[in-house]
């Protein structure tokens, strides 16, 4: 697809005018170069002014956005502030008020990373093609304008993390476990199941966001209590792998051989970080022990490592002696010294002090070749993604977002489902047993690493999947935010594990007439514990639909809630009445697409699963007919070559029996599977097709001893 089609595809129709205009710009190109002048410095000049007016167009509307999400996030943190002082059923609406405001900021920074990777991906294809079509170097001059407004380098994480911190206070939810220690404190031996996927850029705001609503975001070493806390170096992890001249630890651990290790110095935040944790993962065959993937570590001052590397006995926390040990043997036996450096900005998700589930999402993964002798890291390098001061030959910057999930199952953890939907979507692609380090050093020592790992292959392929499904975040017609396909409805997400029991609404119509006589205040208590019922409502008004999500969806009309905000001033005749039309509205539109869908034979069902075994089914039953055809058919020839006069009117009658129903019977499976690819409910069977081929063969035979016998 051109870019021009993806672009107007992707569009967010409320920003639509804050867009590059990238039609247009390609336009002024082609037409300003295919004119009898040429391109001149003048059309050079007037077009670097368009591309400057569109820069800046979108970069204001991108900072102006963000600083609207900022306020609307600063007005949720005091609002917050004031309902937990108070703690009363007015505070309590007011937390539920927070939780829809945080959730369409946070689907607005959704909206607003696409938009942002739209239009700095159009600025770049522009200036390539001006470069192609002209022969001029406008990128020389253009690049440092952009990065003077830098769209590839706006970072939604910080309010992501911010909006996660005033998310958990609303929910009040999560406690942490009172018997599994903290990941990232000083000691620690971790068992755990883990699996490994690549996220496109396009959708890494996404996955945030989703994986935010289950899990609250943790920051290591940070509680986010302000705004100010959160800093963007927070997320930043470094990692120095260490490896000798034959790459044996890179090879045992390609082969997966049984012990395998893997050894690495790491630090969380900038080059000011202390301490530094000295890691070690060793690899278990499953049928030589339990073990998936056990992780050791313990903390090191950051200027105690220097020494420890060179050899220096450990003089630590007795606890930590027998791992410390360990390490340092494998260190002298192996002849390790330092050789990859390995950084990314993380977003962890994770339950304080309770670490059975954790899922960490890596982005701006970068690969550095440690080539310093005299330092165990090299000091010209920090923390500055994306390093634009390195050789090319000595950085490699990888072009997706690595999704890591970890669940610690010798803890009877099972992965959850909201989690396994994620990880079954289109928002991810998995890559078993992807490694960092295997990946970077396979890239950036090619000449020492004949092995590669099985991976590389997958980067060649474009893993950005269409939506084939409603999961993930979207928005309606109306452009209200979208669950999984379904309108949120209030506190959704503070109530996700709560599915209440949906009561029809002629039970509560019912109840209305019952209550006809009563008085105002009674009848508005019993509309109000109406509805809280149900987490989610959604109807699409063009397709057939059932009544009870109809009745549901009517809670949404707009007439309904300006109906119960005036209700203080009018009768319970008057609402019941208001209510009784809105419903009688609605269910005859209802109604009606039933009628017109019942009448056509189709009813669509959503959310229904097709098994394979339906596929092969109609496939077998197609055949079947076909069989039936050819029999047909070899007895049609057969009284076409051996008979006479009479055989052989048979026989041409039995040839355009079979060959009518070999048309029909490809008509029925197509049909059939049109119907089971759009999850169609309606007749499978086949009702009329037996009964005229019973027909048609029954008048052959007739006019077969016609022919023979009334001669």
């Amino acid at each position: 697809m051109k870019f021009g089609d993806h672009l107007n595809e992707h569009v967010f129709a409320p920003w639509r005018h804050y867009y590059v205009q990238y039609d247009y710009l390609k336009y002024e190109l082609k037409k300003r170069q295919l004119s009898d002048k040429g391109w001149t410095d003048e059309d050079e000049q007037e077009f670097t002014h368009i591309l400057e007016t569109e820069l800046d167009k979108v970069y204001d509307f991108v900072t102006a956005k963000l600083a609207e999400v900022e306020a609307r996030i600063t007005y949720c943190e005091r609002t917050l502030r004031i309902s937990t002082s108070s703690p009363t059923n007015a505070s309590t609406s007011q937390r539920q008020m927070v939780d829809d405001t945080l959730t369409e900021a946070l689907f607005d920074i959704n909206d607003l990373a696409k938009f942002t990777r739209l239009n700095y991906t159009g600025f770049l294809k522009i200036i390539k093609k001006h470069d192609k079509w002209t022969g001029l170097h406008l990128h020389q001059t253009f690049i440092p304008k952009m990065r003077e407004k830098p769209l590839d380098k706006q970072r939604f994480d910080v309010p992501i993390v911010y909006i996660s911190a005033l998310h958990d206070i609303c929910r009040g939810t999560r406690t942490p476990s009172p018997y599994v220690q903290d990941d990232n404190e000083d000691d620690g031996v971790f068992q755990r199941a883990t699996a490994k996927y690549w996220v496109h850029p396009d959708n890494v705001t996404e996955v945030k966001a989703i994986l935010m609503l289950h899990l609250p975001v943790y920051i290591y070493g940070k509680d986010a209590t302000t705004k100010m806390d959160i800093k963007e170096t927070d997320s930043a992890i470094s990692s120095v792998y260490i490896d000798n001249d034959q790459f044996e630890l890179y090879t045992g651990r390609l082969q997966r051989d049984e012990g395998a290790e893997a050894i690495r110095l790491r630090w969380y935040g900038g080059m000011d970080a202390n301490p530094v944790f000295i890691e070690r993962k060793t690899h278990h065959a499953p049928w030589t022990d339990d073990l998936r993937s056990l992780k050791e570590r313990f903390p090191l001052d950051v200027d105690q490592v220097p020494g420890y590397l060179a050899g220096k006995p450990y003089d630590g926390k007795e606890k930590n002696m027998f791992v410390a040990k360990g390490i340092q043997e494998s260190i002298k036996n192996k002849h390790l010294k330092p050789t990859l450096r390995v950084f990314y900005n993380r977003t962890a998700f994770q339950i304080p002090k309770d670490q059975r589930v954790r899922v960490s999402l890596d982005t701006d993964l970068t690969f550095i070749k440690e080539n310093n002798r005299s330092h165990w890291r090299r000091p010209d390098v920090g923390v500055d993604y994306p390093f634009p001061y390195l050789e090319d030959d000595e950085v490699l910057r990888f072009p997706y977002a690595v999704l890591e999930t970890k669940v610690q199952t010798h803890l009877g953890q099972d992965m959850p489902d909201w989690l396994s939907r994620l990880v079954e979507s289109h928002l991810v692609h998995e890559v078993p047993r992807f490694s960092k380090y295997l990946h970077g050093a396979s890239m950036l020592y090619k000449e020492k690493t004949p092995l590669l790992p099985w991976w590389h292959s997958e980067l060649a392929a474009d893993i950005l999947k269409p939506r084939e499904t409603t999961f993930g975040l979207s928005r309606s017609a109306s452009f209200k935010p979208l669950m999984d396909g379904q309108y949120l409805f209030k506190s959704a997400m503070a109530t996700e594990h709560k599915r209440m029991r949906v009561v029809s609404m002629t039970q509560h119509q019912q109840q209305l007439q019952d209550d006809s006589t009563s008085s105002p205040s009674s009848k508005r208590t019993l509309i109000s514990s109406w509805l809280p019922q149900k987490k989610y409502h959604q109807v699409t008004l063009g397709q057939p639909v059932d009544v009870d999500d109809a009745n549901n969806t009517l809670r949404n009309e707009k007439g309904y809630q300006q109906e119960e905000a005036s209700s203080s001033g009018s009768t319970g005749k008057k609402r019941g009445g208001f209510i009784t039309k809105w419903q009688q509205q609605f269910q005859q539109r209802v109604m009606n697409q039933q009628k017109s869908a019942k009448a056509s034979g189709i009813i669509p069902v959503r959310n229904v699963k097709v098994e394979p075994k339906v596929f092969f089914a109609n496939e077998r039953t197609f055949i079947s007919w076909l069989q039936f055809c050819g029999l047909l058919l070899m007895v049609a020839l057969n009284l076409l070559n051996f008979g006479d006069g009479a055989a052989r009117i048979a026989g041409s009658i039995f040839i355009c029996i079979a060959a009518l129903v070999a048309l029909y019977a490809l008509y029925r499976f197509e049909k059939r599977a049109w119907m089971i690819n759009r999850r169609i409910a309606g007749r499978y069977d086949d009702l009329w097709g037996p009964i005229v081929l019973c027909v048609l063969l029954v008048g052959a035979l007739i006019v077969n001893f016609y022919l023979q016998f009334g001669r």
